[in-house]
């Protein structure tokens, strides 16, 4: 009996033992690691995407190794605050059955990942509370404050009950620069002095820290975003300040700003003494969002044309970040779709599914050069072989190239929000002679470049007719929507002028670009839904309305 009790002691000790070690050998491998992390950002306030990459064994067999859920997929909507106060979010309520119901799904999302061994991780908005918490507790004016004793205490105790009732979340994915509460009826959410170093940033991070990192042994992923993602003296002051730790993570844009083409690459990228993790839109919103052509993932890695003018000191890609500075090298997270607002709308995945694979597969081993992991995707994902992997390499190159010169210059001439999502803006000219004769110059290329994209895309021999009719439409989409773009910059360029003659000449070439823009699903029913003459969501000046103006007063 004494050796049966002794052998039973030694097995649970054993057995004890091997499990802390199990999860201690998970947790350093989650942070020794290269991160390669995916999202869809859903549009806020619709229905979400469906996608291939919302499923996570689609993702791992991609080369990812985590999945990032979305704004309104985190626990932070989900959590019932019952170890601050039960009358928060009282059962029974209507906002506790929404946050219940949420809860469940939010579960079932996490389960698929574990299915995989994928590592969990929820982007969150902070400072997010319920209403009814923010009024019973008289916070209205100062839950936006991290300094504050009950904010603080909030945000502690809201963590807390994320990865107690949560308890697969291996991270959590924290932006203060925006708050959308689109599919958050019943919260509440701000920031005060985003962009403040010393009143919110470092003492937001450290409470993150202390609560995440140290007591949790959990990851914090905190963006730059919209708060100190362009300012280096900022950036640098939040890196000395805050002790760095293994489990600390700074999130940075591979670009300077928002996913615009023609800015400058991040100079916080390779900076200070904490671990980045380098954000890649792969189906960009100002971009087409995947309906068109538009490959990106050459430029990331190896650069972009606008970056060769940057000093030689400078990083600019995500090769030279790792040559440089690999001890600070976190990994990549793609938003393989989404961002921004409504459509284009796809039907096809292949465009996004390129970026978001050679990202992917390059970050597994990013002493690779992207060049090979490409020309795999082409063989393995396309079924392409010899001369048609060469052509579909130089259609790709040139739409990298076309899209720089149709929506900006390589020189960055143009505001780059003059069109984005499904709209165009009125583009006005650029700020110079030389500037604007530029301009001009690469909107001819622009077109020049989209026409032999289209002539690639009728050579290749494709899998299946499938395949063959998204490639080729989807290359006359993007023919056809630069052509309205040249015109437009164009019929700009004579308006500032003051040339009513030519100003007539572009109105008619515009109204027939559009006649054959339009034409598009009647020829290929598989192309993206189309951009629209109404639409003015986040754009100032809508060109449709703009060439109306001219056409009357001329």
């Amino acid at each position: 009996m004494n050796n049966l009790k002794l052998y039973t002691k030694l097995v649970f000790t054993f057995f004890v033992f091997t499990s802390a070690f199990c999860a201690q050998l998970l947790a350093q491998n989650l942070t020794n690691s290269p991160l390669i992390l995916d999202m869809v950002h859903h549009n806020p306030g619709e229905k979400p995407y469906e996608s291939a990459y919302n499923n996570p064994e689609v993702i791992k067999e991609m080369g990812y190794n985590g999945k990032v859920y979305f704004l309104f997929e985190s626990p932070a909507l989900a959590i019932n605050w019952e170890s601050v106060d039960p009358d928060i979010l009282p059962k029974g309520s209507k906002e506790r059955e929404w946050a219940d119901k949420k809860a469940s799904q939010i579960k079932n999302m996490h389960a698929s990942c574990e299915e995989q061994n994928m590592a969990i991780y929820a982007m969150s908005d902070l400072v997010l509370f319920p209403k009814r918490l923010i009024e019973k507790y008289k916070i209205e004016e100062t839950f936006g404050d991290p300094n504050n004793q009950l904010t603080e205490k909030f945000i502690r105790a809201q963590i807390n009950e994320m990865f107690d009732q949560f308890p697969s979340l291996d991270g959590l994915v924290v932006r203060i620069g925006e708050t959308y509460l689109h599919d958050a009826p019943y919260h509440q959410g701000a920031i005060d002095n985003k962009s403040n170093p010393e009143k919110t940033i470092i003492p937001l991070m450290q409470i993150l820290r202390e609560e995440i990192c140290v007591n949790r042994n959990k990851q914090l992923i905190f963006r730059t975003w919209n708060a100190f993602d362009r300012n280096k003296i900022a950036y640098m002051k939040v890196s000395d300040a805050v002790e760095p730790h293994q489990n600390l993570i700074i999130s940075i844009k591979q670009c300077e700003g928002d996913f615009h083409r023609a800015r400058p690459f991040s100079k916080l990228i390779g900076q200070g003494r904490h671990p980045q993790i380098i954000e890649v839109q792969c189906a960009r919103e100002y971009e087409g969002k995947g309906a068109y052509p538009n490959y990106i993932a050459n430029g990331v890695i190896e650069g972009f044309e606008e970056h060769n003018r940057m000093p030689e000191e400078q990083i600019n890609s995500l090769h030279e970040f790792i040559e440089k500075r690999s001890d600070i090298y976190a990994g990549i997270w793609t938003w393989s779709r989404g961002g921004g607002w409504e459509g284009p709308y796809i039907k096809n995945e292949m465009w996004c599914d390129l970026n978001a694979w050679v990202m992917a597969q390059w970050a597994k081993d990013p002493s690779q050069n992207e060049e090979p992991v490409f020309n795999r995707y082409a063989c393995e994902r396309l079924n392409l072989k010899g001369s048609d992997i060469v052509a579909f390499r130089k259609l790709c190159l040139l739409s990298a190239e076309a899209v720089v010169r149709g929506r900006n210059t390589t020189h960055c001439d143009m505001n780059p929000w003059w069109t984005r999502d499904q709209g165009i803006g009125w583009p006005e000219p650029a700020k110079d002679s030389i500037a604007q004769k530029r301009n001009l110059e690469q909107k001819d290329e622009s077109v020049a470049m989209w026409k032999e994209i289209v002539k690639l895309s009728k050579t290749i021999h494709w899998y299946d007719k499938e395949t063959r009719d998204y490639a080729i439409g989807s290359a006359e989409y993007g023919c056809r929507l630069y052509k309205i773009y040249q015109i437009l910059v164009y019929m700009s360029d004579s308006e500032a002028k003051g040339d009513v003659k030519s100003v007539k000449k572009w109105i008619k070439a515009y109204d027939k670009a559009w006649i054959a823009y339009n034409k598009l699903p009647e020829l290929y029913n598989s192309v993206s839904t189309l951009y629209t003459q109404e639409y003015n969501r986040h754009i100032t000046n809508n060109a449709h309305y703009k060439v109306n103006k001219l056409r009357s007063c001329n």
